[in-house]
């Protein structure tokens, strides 16, 4: 039976309110939001009756418009679908809507053939194939691109029609690199799709820079009081003419980017262009060279590291270097990728001697990474005031939080968890830097000490010292013996910048300085030199010393601490941290 447009809003927002699980929907309720949709979209502001409600709840109860919504009231009183999955958006076709829309696919064929029908193409196609799907009960015969998963496509109706309308939403929107979400309001100018993400096109208000949001980032979104802004600053039409994706620098011009592609890919992207402006310069024994001209935004680096080794930026020169960069790290992950093999004759050194070095644990790009958070925080005046902080960071992790997500990285969460068990947890972290020139070394010792958050008297923990607003004890030797160090290098590190000494096989008990003294005159001495992203494994008490520094590098290293052993009673680990 025909069904009219004011109709159909009533029954897809009583659908949408018995969809939402989160709230519970009395006939008030219903008679409510279909009268605020009826003014939102018509203009009808005289409201629904009670009866007009029930009447379409019996409809959409019944066979004649194919739904058979399992509509049931609950507590006599509230409205639910008693199937929570259920939606009116789900019912197949029925045999009148399949008439419409070959109707509707026949007007569409028409327009093919015509050049500003172009983009009708995939929509036809489409179309077709649905109804064929339909009528048949066959398998489809065609697939578009499409993302099942995308989350914010139930605001694109909403911004569009505040974009049409000329109003302002309230947004609650969380980028990527937020920690939390913030909500503002938004003048929409322009919808935007890319790879299956929308994006919206607008302002947060007078004199304010232009943003591109993408709507998988929003968590909720209203419409606003406040009087709309027009756009009067940009031509939306050209908006986005000379960027490959969303990413525009408005301050930045376009340039000449000139790509190599060999022979095997050259029919790819001679038909389809990276961009409108893509232009065959040369055809080449063993490829072709284009040009484009266009933004370097991060959408561009994307599709050419997209092609792997098949193409090569040959200007500009900054677009090279950067896309060399990024295949050196694509590369540094995989040959960095810590081996269990590996893993396990490491540890059986260690075990066996008190030390062993594993190098490639980190990247180039992660230990940039480190360097710069760790640049930043002792170049900043207010955080580091004593010259000694500068060269030695205790309670790294809790001064410098952010520094966790770099440091756990899967390599070093293989090397705690599978290497020396599940059960360990992080100790203690410190920096130090040995910088260039510098003439002090730390002599021959143990690592005997640990950190603990106050003193408290506990049977077998002495030698109570506190120093550096540190507080240390010495523990029974079973919590020595399991504990292992493992030292993060940031620099390449030798002999000539002060790489540690260690003497084997002195790990198995705390040392008297007498022994020391002995060792130190007769003992087989090491030198472990590790690789800037290695890591050097010890057992802390491994005899181990420092030289002088002969040159003019640093030596900057990461000291973590692991163990498994729970401290007793009141008495805690200072840094507790779980990998």
């Amino acid at each position: 039976m025909p069904v009219n447009r004011n109709a159909l809003i009533r029954y897809r927002t009583i659908d949408n309110c018995l969809r939402n699980k989160y709230r519970q929907w009395t006939l008030e309720d219903l008679v409510e939001a279909c009268s605020e949709a009826l003014y939102e979209y018509e203009g009808i502001d005289k409201g629904v009756s009670r009866r007009s409600i029930q009447m379409d709840l019996q409809m959409m109860r019944s066979e004649k418009l194919g739904y058979h919504a399992p509509i049931v009231v609950v507590d006599k009183k509230y409205y639910v679908y008693e199937d929570p999955d259920y939606s009116i958006t789900n019912i197949p076709l029925t045999d009148q809507d399949l008439g419409k829309l070959t109707e509707v696919v026949e007007i569409l064929r028409q327009f093919k053939g015509f050049t500003h029908f172009n983009e009708l193409n995939g929509m036809v196609q489409r179309l077709e194939d649905r109804i064929h799907t339909a009528k048949t009960k066959q398998a489809p015969i065609i697939d578009l691109e499409k993302n099942e998963g995308l989350k914010g496509l139930e605001y694109l109706d909403f911004i569009y029609q505040a974009i049409l309308k000329k109003k302002g939403i309230t947004l609650t929107y969380q980028s990527f690199k937020a920690r939390e979400a913030n909500t503002f309001t938004f003048h929409p100018y322009f919808l935007k799709e890319y790879r299956n993400r929308w994006f919206v096109l607008g302002t947060r208000g007078k004199n304010q820079p232009i943003m591109n949001l993408a709507l998988d980032r929003m968590n909720a979104v209203a419409e606003s009081t406040e009087k709309y802004l027009e756009n009067n600053t940009i031509d939306l039409a050209r908006y986005f003419e000379h960027v490959v994706g969303v990413t525009v620098n408005q301050q930045e011009a376009p340039e000449e980017v000139v790509l190599y592609i060999n022979r095997e890919n050259a029919p790819y992207v001679l038909t389809k262009p990276f961009h409108q402006s893509q232009q065959l310069i040369e055809t080449v024994n063993n490829g072709i060279i284009i040009q484009l001209t266009v933004q370097i935004n991060f959408e561009l680096e994307r599709e050419i590291l997209g092609f792997g080794d098949c193409i090569k930026v040959l200007k500009p020169e900054r677009l090279k270097r950067r896309v060399y960069d990024k295949a050196q790290n694509t590369t540094e992950l995989y040959e960095r990728e810590l081996k269990l093999v590996e893993l396990g004759a490491s540890l059986t050194k260690v075990k066996k001697r008190g030390f062993a070095i594993l190098d490639n644990i980190y990247t180039s790009k992660e230990m940039g990474r480190v360097l710069s958070i760790i640049t930043r925080a002792t170049e900043d005046p207010t955080r580091f005031k004593k010259t000694e902080d500068l060269f030695a960071i205790r309670c790294l992790l809790q001064e410098l939080p952010n520094l966790k997500q770099v440091l756990f990285n899967s390599n070093l969460r293989t090397l705690v968890q599978e290497g020396f068990g599940k059960d360990y947890f992080l100790t203690k972290a410190i920096y130090f830097d040995k910088p260039p020139q510098s003439n002090w070394f730390v002599t021959w010792h143990q690592d005997v000490p640990i950190n603990v958050k106050t003193k408290v008297d506990t049977d077998g923990f002495r030698g109570w010292t506190h120093k550096h607003h540190v507080t240390s004890v010495i523990p029974p030797l079973e919590y020595l013996q399991s504990a292992y160090t493992v030292r993060i290098h940031l620099d390449d590190t030798n002999e000539k910048n002060g790489a540690l000494k260690v003497i084997p096989k002195t790990h198995f008990s705390v040392l008297t300085d007498q022994e020391i003294a002995a060792l130190r005159e007769v003992g087989e001495i090491k030198t472990c030199n590790v690789k800037k992203g290695g890591v050097h494994l010890l057992k802390p008490l491994t005899l181990h010393a420092s030289a002088k520094t002969e040159n003019d590098k640093h030596r900057r290293v990461i000291h973590l601490e692991f163990n498994c052993r729970e401290l007793p009673g009141e008495l805690e680990w200072l840094e507790r941290e779980t990998i």
